[in-house]
């Protein structure tokens, strides 16, 4: 008796977990990669994936804490451009060198104590030459001490999602309890990427500081993928003995970018011959279908109680799904699914949403969506003449 019950249970469950949706069993597993084949052989750590849908491509080890060395200015870059877009800075901003940034070793644009330059030119000093003072200097210039930059960088992480991630320093010099991982550093890269202006920077093979004074600077990339790699536009290199050569980098054909990242290698001619392979393989293997373009317009969600009653929501950023070349696209759609019960006040940054994306009647795809801006709660004028022309209408 007791062999049946236990048989008859068995069979209720196995049918309960069949009715199960199946975005359930999506969203638990991970993005398709691939693992037949090892595209950086010679990394101790690296991810391959899909800059605008964030769909991984190829994964190996990428939650190993490592020490970043220089690619911790990544989020150094992420903060100032931030910074930029919220008009905290302008470009055209001076910065002053202080002592303690000028006496930064390795790495650097030989900033002198007290010289100025404009936030640009430290922007170019970061991405090109990858300048420890310019990072101190521009720490500085934000937070007014490295320390409580660094602070920033950290928090900035933790809303990322960054969980394999500590920061020590801005610039990445060989300290205790700094380290990330290639799956965080993908994370940072990839919101970097968000600035469009980025690239101007990042993609640059070459230019000058102090181009008009007597001892004019030449700057040269430390990424020379950006140079003889076709597409190639970004983003940053490092190396200390402790972490090895390793590079965040970034290129976009036929409207695919994908960011490539590899730590621990043991030269740079494998580490630069690796991030290529790694592209390669990407670009001769999938393709990017577009669902929206930045600027487009997504739809609308209705609000309860808000100041408005209606919020339009546009793409901040481009939608697309990384396919396999040659799949059949026919079928792909894609609709807004709005919270129930959206009630004012809410914050920008909520969550209102999802851009859910078929295949048919099958879930491929999910986007969150968070409202774009903070609404607040509708007065008691506005409710009485909302009411009203409800009775009216």
């Amino acid at each position: 008796m007791l062999r049946k019950c236990s048989l008859k249970l068995f069979l209720i469950a196995a049918v309960l977990m069949l009715m199960l949706p199946m975005s359930v069993f999506a969203e638990e597993s991970a993005p398709a990669t691939e693992k037949s084949i090892d595209l950086a052989p010679s990394a101790r750590s690296a991810i391959l994936l899909d800059a605008d849908s964030g769909t991984v491509i190829f994964d190996k080890n990428s939650h190993d804490r490592l020490a970043p060395a220089s690619i911790t200015k990544i989020m150094t870059l992420l903060l100032i451009m931030e910074a930029l877009e919220d008009g905290k800075l302008k470009l055209t901003d001076k910065v002053q060198a202080s002592e303690y940034a000028a006496s930064m070793g390795g790495s650097q644009i030989f900033l002198e104590p007290g010289e100025v330059m404009s936030v640009e030119e430290m922007l170019k000093g970061i991405a090109l030459a990858s300048g420890n003072d310019a990072s101190v200097a521009m720490a500085e210039k934000l937070a007014g001490t490295e320390s409580q930059f660094v602070n920033m960088m950290n928090e900035r992480a933790k809303q990322l999602g960054m969980n394999d991630t500590h920061f020590m320093n801005c610039n990445g010099l060989p300290t205790a309890d700094h380290y990330t991982s290639a799956h965080d550093i993908a994370i940072m890269s990839k919101e970097l990427l968000k600035h469009d202006n980025i690239t101007k920077y990042t993609g640059l093979y070459q230019d000058y500081l102090r181009k008009t004074s007597e001892k004019p600077f030449w700057l040269v990339n430390t990424n020379k993928l950006v140079r003889f790699y076709s597409g190639a536009d970004g983003l940053k290199t490092g190396f200390t003995n402790e972490a090895k050569y390793c590079l965040a980098a970034t290129a976009k054909r036929d409207g695919l970018r994908v960011i490539a990242v590899v730590m621990g290698e043991p030269t740079t001619k494998q580490r630069n011959a690796e991030v290529s392979q790694m592209f390669d393989y990407s670009f001769a293997q999938y393709t990017s279908h577009s669902l929206l373009q930045k600027g487009d317009t997504i739809g609308e969600v209705t609000l309860e109680k808000g100041a408005v009653d209606k919020l339009p929501l546009i793409a901040e950023q481009p939608y697309s799904l990384l396919l396999k070349r040659g799949s059949d696209t026919s079928n792909i759609r894609y609709e807004l699914k709005a919270n129930e019960m959206i009630k004012a006040p809410i914050k920008q940054g909520d969550s209102i949403g999802k851009l859910i994306v078929y295949n048919g009647d099958d879930v491929i795809k999910e986007y969150s969506l968070q409202s774009p801006e903070t609404i607040a709660k509708a007065g008691w004028w506005t409710m009485l003449k909302r009411s009203m022309s409800g009775l009216f209408s």
